[in-house]
């Protein structure tokens, strides 16, 4: 199982995460991103982590 966070602080809302998500477990609340899906869904692909122009995105494996 894979954990996503994300740094509120670093995220700037440009929604890139939550666009390129394959597993669809992120959303936009209000101007930041956040998790919203189901964890066991992650693919540890770590798209999201590639597309943030702000390294607001981290996942590891737990």
């Amino acid at each position: 199982m894979f954990k996503v966070e994300i740094d509120t602080d670093k995220c700037q809302g440009c929604g890139e995460c939550v666009d390129n998500c394959p597993a669809s477990i992120l959303e936009m609340d209000g101007d930041k991103a956040k998790v919203a899906g189901d964890l066991e869904d992650c693919l540890g692909c770590e798209t999201c982590v590639s597309v943030c122009p702000n390294e607001a995105v981290t996942v590891t494996e737990s």
